[in-house]
């Protein structure tokens, strides 16, 4: 299937005229390809990724996913807040989008159930969301967004809020899971060392309006060990991301002043 963005802009309104977040943006992602974006704050990232979920209409420019029936393919997004409905339990909040593409309730319930023992949330359920701490929730969102087995992930910082061990904990996990149902991933991050241990190619943006500077192959083995972060292959891609995204920062810093 793929995913191709042509010339995209996107414009939006504002009380002192019109802002443009997106200026000539193209790319390709292959199908199964697990992609990361990282950019400065305000670059149009999450415009970006709204644009491709369908949330927003570009200004110019256009979106194709190939082979997609009805030219737009199944997608699920995941976000830093988790987005889980606050009066469902566990396995409700999982199984919605099954119950929403029309699956019975014993259906959605039997496949949500093995999606949330994948994430190690067996014993929670029946469990609300209040009831789980933040990376519970973040597991609970993981196992919904795979479920329905969408074909395409799209997902905005969804362990932006988690503290160091959670977060790499919920970084193997969804390694492990996407390795088992090869989904095409679009990642948005503002951590270059998480978008470079993810991802199979990392796109840089430029400050606003976005466009992409360069896409950086990560030709790393998988399964990848997220702890040897210090290998020399590592820090060299890490070093030629934040050379890029130095100058944009510099650039941002010096129209502010």
């Amino acid at each position: 299937m793929g995913l191709s963005c042509r010339n995209l802009h996107f414009t939006f309104p504002s009380r002192t005229g019109d802002v443009s977040a997106l200026e000539d943006v193209s790319l390709d992602i292959l199908d199964n390809e697990f992609v990361c974006i990282v950019g400065p704050s305000g670059c149009g990232k999450t415009t970006l990724l709204k644009l491709m979920a369908g949330l927003l209409r570009p200004t110019a420019g256009e979106i194709d996913f190939g082979t997609a029936k009805n030219g737009r393919p199944r997608n699920a997004l995941a976000f830093q807040e988790h987005g889980l409905f606050p009066w469902m339990s566990v396995l409700d909040n999982v199984a919605f989008g099954l119950r929403m593409q029309g699956a019975s309730r014993k259906a959605s319930h039997e496949r949500a159930a093995a999606f949330i023992d994948q994430v190690g949330l067996t014993r929670f359920t029946r469990s609300y969301p209040h009831e789980l701490s933040v990376g519970m929730r973040q597991r609970a969102s993981i196992a919904r967004a795979f479920v329905a087995d969408p074909e395409v992930l799209l997902m905005d910082e969804p362990f932006g809020s988690l503290d160091a061990l959670t977060k790499l904990v919920l970084q193997e996990e969804l390694l492990r899971i996407w390795s088992e149902h090869r989904k095409l991933v679009v990642y948005i991050t503002h951590d270059i060392e998480e978008a470079v241990l993810l991802g199979d190619r990392v796109l840089v943006m430029s400050g606003r309006p976005g466009r992409i500077l360069e896409g950086i192959p990560i030709p790393l083995p998988r399964p990848r060990d997220l702890l040897d972060r210090e290998q020399p292959e590592i820090v060299k891609i890490k070093t030629r991301i934040w050379k890029l995204l130095e100058s944009e920062v510099r650039m941002i810093a010096r129209r502010a002043t």
